[in-house]
């Protein structure tokens, strides 16, 4: 039926559906001198008909000549040489049954029949499907690369190496002695040490005998760890060297050695005199803080107040191991002691969780080096040990730029998906915390590594008088995004830890200071402005030498920082600048309506009658409860003693217990600062709340310039203090 339908004359074909739809299409239009019945129709007929091509051939041949004769055969062959389709030879009677034409023939047909749009759509996915595919093959490349080059020993042996420290014996919730150390008098003033390793009465000991100490104790570990180096095996890891402990080592011999310090815990801390009034007010909003911790979040990262409920980030206790410090420098002991029971008891780093590397070297090493410090108590250093082994496969990359992110339990490293890059503040803001780690362990390799970042940035062009660009490749070891410059979000600890480092290490390593200095001057020349109407001088950003006036709260670290340069013995005239851009902070505060700052400001630069000096944009006016302006406020009054900075800290407090309270336990970020009526509160208390805010409000309060002094610690960007290996 199929075949007489092709075979039908004009008047015959215009009378049916299919016949109709033939003629409208382009190619179906019989030409002048040619047949009607064109190639078209057959394409057709063989598309949705299937019609049998051999039969639609003789019935076109037969248009030309009857019967099966010499003129039948050679039209036949005319019409099948003539036609697109036959690209292949003609079917014959026994295949005929079969769809024929080849693959290219019938798409190059259905191609066709698409229109121009359709065409051009289908051309333009594919060609974003490729380049999609092309750039995700570069990025996978790269980490294929930093992988190709791990020996097959080392992957076979992570398992083992990673869990660095061996578990050490259980440890009772109390040990000896540690009673004592918790209900000691505040008058009693004593050195603090480790458990059994105080070798003579405190305070008898000269400074030579101090260092004479010191070699002894190497002395004594040298043998040791001679011993043990000699059964090490060093491997080479994408350019890190691992050195696994050996299975013939005995368990308890390897705990015993992992946890012996080389040096006492340093003396940066002495009982201080009662709490003013102020200080008292600090105490009673810790409390309230902590009573909603550990009603709704015992254990866990993060308090979420409003629900009565709790989140994770890593799973490791944040903000309980955030907040050890803080306890023991407010004297809160009995609260202190509990949470020393859950660290002891169920603090365990062997899980399968990412970390970030910045985030957890500067909470939970820094807590636990701070905490270790101001007790005395060696579980904490055993655990900062254990923990900062674990951190250090993110520095096995080529350029020696650590990764963003590690897994503490099977010590893969890995930058974030959506980027190879890491950020400047976060690969420069660990420096503090892993060197003292060596310092006290005697394990080189922390040091060293963090080291190798500093020294590797310091020689990088593509700053700006001293500014660097915000993020760095953990690939090439270069800088990325150039020309964007900030002294917010992911460049700003890295100008602190640069004045810190310097002042941690004895004020020897000069070529932080140069770079800290330059920096300082670059900030002057390029990021410095006034506002209007009250010329405010705030620090903007630099884009491609585009100015904005764009300032974090972040940057509000600054004026401390200056200040802390001065007391040091930088130039005056860091001061001039910290007090204006203090003044700034606390306006930044003052100008809302709840007293509290918002997460990012803009400045008004131009006379304007109706618009104040600070302004929010709708997607800035959160406040996260960070302490940025209260620790300036607290160096600040550290070097100038002006009790205005004690007031300012102060009105900041009393905002934060009158709009982020929560009355069951906790205090809240919130959405508004600029809506004293409904502050909407985020439901999340930051660990840095309790680690940071309300610790430099009570040092603020404080009057006694001994409690903590500059001159013998220097606080990490977690506010977790830290002693001056050599004080000036």
């Amino acid at each position: 039926m199929v075949a007489e339908r092709v075979a039908l004359r004009p008047e015959q074909l215009e009378r049916t559906g299919r016949g109709l739809r033939a003629q409208s299409h382009p190619r179906s239009r019989p030409r002048q001198g040619r047949p009607f019945l064109r190639t078209g129709v057959l394409r057709f007929t063989f598309r949705r008909a299937r019609v049998k091509p051999e039969l639609a051939l003789r019935d076109r041949a037969q248009d030309f000549g009857k019967g099966d004769g010499p003129q039948f055969k050679a039209n036949l062959t005319t019409i099948r040489n003539k036609s697109p389709n036959c690209s292949e030879p003609a079917p014959t009677r026994e295949s005929a049954g079969r769809p024929q034409g080849s693959v290219c023939a019938r798409f190059s047909d259905k191609w066709k029949q698409l229109s121009r749009l359709q065409r051009n759509v289908i051309l333009f996915v594919l060609g974003f499907l490729i380049l999609c595919g092309f750039l995700y093959s570069l990025q996978a490349a790269d980490q294929w690369k930093a992988l190709s080059g791990r020996p097959a020993e080392v992957e076979k042996m992570k398992l083992e190496v990673l869990p660095a420290l061996p578990a050490p014996k259980k440890e009772s919730a109390e040990p000896e002695g540690f009673a004592d150390i918790l209900s000691q008098k505040r008058q009693r003033h004593f050195r603090r040490g480790p458990p059994h390793l105080q070798i003579r009465p405190p305070n008898t000991v000269s400074k030579d005998g101090m260092q004479d100490d010191a070699k002894q104790r190497e002395a004594a570990l040298g043998k040791a760890q001679q011993e043990e180096n000699t059964q090490r095996t060093v491997i080479s890891w994408r350019g890190a060297v691992i050195e696994p402990e050996q299975a013939t080592e005995l368990p308890y011999k390897r705990a015993e050695a992992s946890i012996k310090p080389l040096f006492l815990a340093s003396k940066i801390w002495k009982e201080p005199g009662p709490p003013t009034e102020r200080q008292k007010g600090v105490i009673e909003a810790f409390l309230h803080a902590w009573k909603g911790y550990q009603k709704f979040a015992w254990g866990h990262d993060e308090l979420k107040p409003v629900s009565k409920t709790f989140s994770e980030w890593f799973g490791l206790g944040l903000t309980l191991i955030d907040a050890l410090d803080t306890m023991w420098i407010l004297g809160l002991k009995q609260e202190f002691k509990q949470a020393r029971k859950w660290v002891s008891e169920n603090l365990d780093f062997q899980k399968n969780v990412d970390v970030n590397l910045f985030e957890s070297t500067i909470r939970i090493l820094g807590g636990l080096l701070s905490t270790y410090h101001l007790s005395g108590d060696s579980l904490f250093l055993s655990k900062a040990e254990d923990f900062g082994k674990r951190l250090m496969p993110a520095f096995t990359t080529p350029s020696k730029i650590p990764y963003s992110d590690v897994n503490i339990g099977t010590g893969f490293a890995h930058s974030p998906q959506w980027t190879s890059d890491s950020t400047v503040a976060e690969v420069a803001s660990i420096q503090l915390e892993f060197r003292e780690l060596s310092r006290l362990t005697g394990i080189k390799k922390f040091q060293e590594a963090v080291e190798e970042v500093t020294k590797h940035i310091h020689s990088l062009s593509g700053k700006k008088d001293g500014l660097v660009p915000m993020f760095i490749n953990t690939n090439s070891g270069l800088f990325t995004h150039p020309g964007v410059f900030t002294l917010g979000a992911r460049a700003d600890s890295y100008y602190e830890y640069l004045l810190k480092q310097w002042i941690q290490g004895g004020k020897k390593e000069t070529q932080l200071l140069e770079d800290y200095v330059k920096a300082i001057e670059g900030i002057k020349a390029h990021l410095l402005r006034q506002s209007q109407p009250r010329k405010l001088t705030f620090v903007g950003e630099l884009s491609h030498g585009r100015f904005s006036a764009k300032m974090d709260h972040l940057v509000c670290f600054l004026p401390g920082t200056l200040a802390l340069g001065v007391h040091h013995g930088l130039p005056a005239d860091h001061m001039d600048l910290a007090r204006a851009l203090m003044e700034t902070c606390y306006q930044m505060n003052q100008q809302m309506e709840t007293g509290l700052s918002p997460e990012i400001a803009h400045f008004n630069m131009y006379p304007r009658a109706d618009h104040k000096d600070v302004e929010v944009k709708p997607a800035d006016r959160h406040n996260l409860l960070r302490p940025e302006t209260v620790e300036s406020l607290f160096y600040l009054y550290r070097v100038t003693r002006d009790r205005k900075y004690q007031d300012w800290g102060w009105e900041i407090l009393q905002s934060f217990n009158k709009y982020t309270r929560v009355p069951s336990g906790g205090y809240s970020s919130i959405n508004n600062v600029q809506d004293s009526h409904k502050p909407e509160p985020r439901d999340k208390m930051e660990s840095f709340f309790v680690g940071e805010t309300l610790k430099y409000l009570y040092l603020l309060f404080s009057d006694d310039l001994e409690l903590l002094s500059l001159d013998t610690c220097v606080f990490n960007t977690e506010a977790h203090p830290l002693p001056i290996w050599a004080p000036a």
